[in-house]
């Protein structure tokens, strides 16, 4: 009788766990399929001049394939010889219905695109893996800023990708193989390079097959358009000189990052050439050691960022083949498994303007981030090999001992005090982008959402601040401000600490925090975030005109310039800013708490030194550069000790990470165990 309960009860758990993982299955479909709609209506609502606007050059009334002579006269073409022939036919169709056509024919190949992607992951692959993979993957499709790109402007970019991972994965036999991958090279020419990775990978046939489509479509085109042949292949070197300045953001090749460090001429030329043979050779080498380890879609992901960054041109819808490098395993800790593709997702989701700041030392990352998660891709990022006993079980993650709260009755306590794991970076990230937009709103929205907006309030507050400071004769700003400006390195000095150091210094201690010290990383992470928010409540209760903000003072605005209050300039910041938020000074509440933790927790003296003179030097640049009044720092130093103060109410303590808490952690109790496998899988 209790073997057949035993069994009863094992049968109702199984039961249990199959129909959630149904209902996930279900969920993540619905999310693709609301993904999928949102796209469409998306672009069937854009008005007609601001939809496919590269298929309505192509193929419209008056588009280039109607023409009888070059296609490429009016540089709107950007495509291959071939591709223009492969067009040409749909030129006579009903634009209307052909737009509707290839708005929901793209969709298709996207959907086709990742139920490829997902039946080719490494095997073995669980169950429940297998199942959600293909929703999962489709959704991803639909967010990546290629395939928006490639919808909105009624690309073709889809199709090459499409057509390698067909002829990687579902093909029959090599010759069809071949065949897919050349016409895929013949409408996207750097996709030749998975000729190579056939032959190296001993799919010699296939290689050789890629290679002769590939030189029988070119010339088939070059015999149906001569001129336009010879234009594309030799005039513009491939391409090369066709469509947008290469120089601009939207190419992400090396080519184009090479421009816009101002590069030129024949010493770019050479440099992109040899530092593009040089990726070449290391990126497919690489490739060819993760397909013999039985990892090929990781293989040609790696094949495709070479593609990018050798192409003489990479636009925004050419760039799929970074997003497909998300399925290589990265990190022998559990903890660090969700890095790389958070990062990959991140970068192929969001412009590059929303995760990096605006500040002239991130300016390159910037400019060039998809560029750099594809270079990395092919080049450094160490994927674990499927012989490693960790890529499929991970080095659980080493956590510190729980502690407990100061006062047991203040609500939340057990959410506060559960084991302190390294959280999940991809949910950190986004509270961390949530964080800072409600900062950006919470700043907008205090007084009108404008720099004008409660002006006259913001100077009365100027007032009542300058007068108290008199009173209790600490209003040095003036003295400070007016003394750099005749000592022209040092003001250059404090505006570039100003400009530069106010983002980039907390989001290097928290990423460090975060990959070295997890425990302390969620203690420092929550003080920072409640300081933020108390912040917050100052900026809407007390809106603050800074000192170059008070038009009688006489102080010198030395970042910005001399200002017309009325219609002053920020340069890009103007329109996104409210700048009569000073109190409390974030700038320096952050600096502060940089330093504080870095005094806390860096093991070196020399370490803590140099972590507190950053505050030093962001009080001095603030007050001398007439951004902030002294008891704005007086008001920053506050909110972060607020924050620190709530951090312990909540949650006790700093936990001590394992190695600093003594023997007893390695014989933490079964419960404890139990906890830290809970921890791991939130």
């Amino acid at each position: 009788m209790a073997n057949v309960e035993h069994g009863a009860g094992k049968a109702l758990g199984a039961g249990a766990a199959t129909a959630r993982l149904g209902m996930v299955r279900a969920g993540l479909w619905l999310i693709a399929a609301v993904l999928a709609v949102r796209q469409v209506v998306a672009v069937l609502s854009t008005p007609s001049g601001e939809r496919l606007t590269d298929l309505e050059t192509w193929i419209g009334p008056d588009g280039v394939l109607h023409v009888k002579d070059s296609l490429y006269d009016a540089d709107q073409f950007t495509g291959t010889p071939f591709g223009g022939l492969v067009l040409k036919p749909l030129a006579s169709g009903a634009e209307q219905s052909l737009g509707w056509a290839w708005t929901f024919g793209t969709l298709g190949l996207v959907v086709v695109l990742g139920l490829v992607a997902a039946r080719a992951l490494p095997k073995p692959v669980t169950r429940r893996t297998s199942l959600l993979a293909a929703p999962v993957a489709i959704s991803l499709l639909m967010l990546s800023l290629p395939v928006r790109n490639t919808l909105h402007l009624g690309q073709t970019s889809i199709i090459p990708v499409l057509l390698v991972l067909l002829g990687c994965f579902a093909a029959r036999g090599e010759r069809s193989s071949g065949l897919l991958i050349g016409v895929g090279a013949a409408l996207q020419p750097t996709v030749i390079v998975f000729a190579p990775l056939l032959w190296f990978t001993g799919r010699r046939r296939a290689a050789v097959t890629s290679g002769v489509t590939f030189l029988a479509c070119t010339l088939l085109a070059w015999a149906a358009m001569p001129h336009d042949s010879w234009t594309y292949w030799v005039h513009h070197a491939a391409g090369a000189g066709l469509g947008p300045r290469p120089d601009g953001l939207a190419n992400q090749s090396l080519h184009g990052a090479l421009l816009r460090f101002g590069l030129a001429g024949p010493l770019e030329i050479g440099l992109f050439l040899v530092l593009g043979a040089a990726i070449a050779a290391v990126g497919l080498r690489r490739a060819v050691r993760y397909a013999e380890d039985g990892q090929l879609l990781l293989a040609v992901a790696l094949t495709g960022c070479v593609a990018v960054a050798v192409s003489p041109t990479s636009w925004q819808h050419q760039l799929l083949w970074v997003l497909l490098a998300v399925v290589g395993r990265v990190g022998r800790k559990a903890s660090d498994r969700y890095v790389w593709p958070v990062a990959v997702v991140l970068v192929m989701t969001l412009p590059a303007k929303m995760m990096l700041p605006d500040v002239t030392l991130a300016q390159p990352l910037r400019d060039n981030v998809v560029l750099i998660a594809a270079l990395a891709a092919a080049t450094v990022v160490p994927f674990l090999s499927r012989t490693v006993p960790e890529y499929r079980t991970p080095v659980p993650t080493a956590y510190a001992k729980p502690v407990p709260a100061r006062w047991s009755w203040v609500p939340l306590v057990p959410f506060w005090r559960r084991v302190l794991s390294r959280p999940n970076l991809l949910l950190e990230l986004l509270l961390i982008r949530v964080g800072y937009s409600a900062y950006q709103q919470v700043r907008l929205a205090a007084h009108g959402g404008t720099n004008s907006g409660g002006r006259a309030i913001a100077e009365a507050h100027g007032e009542q601040i300058n007068s108290l400071e008199k009173v209790l004769h600490i209003d040095i700003e003036h003295w400070a401000n007016h003394a750099i400006v005749h000592v022209p390195w040092l003001k250059g000095f404090f505006d570039f600490y100003y400009e530069s150091f106010h983002f980039f210094v907390p989001l290097a201690v928290l990423g460090v925090l975060y990959v070295r010290r997890p425990a302390q990383y969620r203690w420092a992470r929550s003080a920072l975030g409640f300081a933020t928010l108390l912040a917050l409540v100052g900026f809407w209760f007390y809106p603050l005109a800074p000192p170059r903000l008070m038009p009688t003072l006489g102080f010198i605005d030395t970042v910005h310039g001399v200002q017309d209050f009325s219609k002053p300039d920020y340069g890009s910041l103007t329109a996104l800013t409210n700048q009569y938020a000073a109190m409390p000074s974030l700038h320096f509440g952050w600096a502060l708490w940089c330093g504080l933790v870095v005094a806390a927790l860096a093991p070196k003296r020399w370490m803590k030194a140099l972590g507190l003179l950053h505050p030093l030097f962001t009080v001095s640049a603030i007050i001398a550069t007439a951004n902030h009044w002294v008891l704005d720092a007086v008001g920053g130093a506050t909110v972060v000790g607020a924050g620190f103060a709530v951090t312990y109410v909540l949650s006790g303590p700093r936990a001590r990470p394992t190695a600093e808490a003594g023997p007893d952690t390695a014989k933490a109790p079964v419960g404890l165990a139990a906890a830290t496998a809970e921890g791991s899988r939130s």
